[in-house]
């Protein structure tokens, strides 16, 4: 696995493969140029990338400008491997700034946001359930995660069912790659009615 574009274009990233399913060189950039349809370019965007990984898609953010990255990441090794890949490509002049959070994603979402993100990326393992999926969603709704504007994808094994977005969020797009499918949403102000 490489960086595809940006400052740190070409250099490699290391996966653990015991701790991760990185996502694909192919699925990685065709998120990206997605993205870049949405956003012109990520310069000043803030971004978090929960379930981090290898931390692929945070650094990936970082080379292309991102002011802010953050990746979320409680497996101890894949941790490990995240903040190996940001010192292998750190000499890279980054515009930004990036941090590790060694926590699971529903501790680091169950606080009041610090900053609103305009990218978030969901990529659980595949065995997490639809329904944590879901709890993420409205974590980072009800506890001032997004932005305005912001862009969620969430990535899921292809042979599973289609995500539920819970109320707040609307579907924007789904696109498959072989094993993986990035399902694309925005956040709406459609809230459910109390009681």
């Amino acid at each position: 696995m490489r960086i595809i574009a940006g400052v740190a274009k070409g250099r490699p990233i290391s996966a653990v493969a015991s701790a991760t399913r990185p996502t694909s060189d192919r699925a990685r950039e065709a998120l990206f140029s997605t993205l870049m349809s949405e956003f012109g370019n990520f310069d000043g965007l803030r971004v978090l990338d929960l379930y981090a990984g290898t931390g692929a898609i945070a650094l990936e953010a970082l080379s292309r400008g991102a002011a802010i990255v953050h990746a979320v990441e409680k497996d101890e090794a894949a941790a490990k491997a995240i903040l190996a890949n940001f010192e292998s490509i750190k000499s890279a002049q980054f515009a930004g700034t990036f941090h590790l959070y060694t926590m699971g994603t529903h501790k680091f979402l169950g606080d009041r946001a610090q900053h609103q993100y305009h990218f978030i990326y969901i990529d659980p393992p595949y065995d997490v359930d639809d329904i944590d999926v879901v709890e993420s969603l409205v974590q980072l709704k009800e506890n001032g995660f997004l932005h305005p504007d912001a862009v969620i994808a969430v990535e899921r094994n292809s042979r599973t069912k289609e995500i539920s977005w819970p109320y707040g969020y609307e579907e924007i797009r789904v696109k498959n790659y072989g094993q993986a499918t990035i399902f694309y949403g925005i956040p709406t102000e459609d809230t459910p009615e109390n009681g």
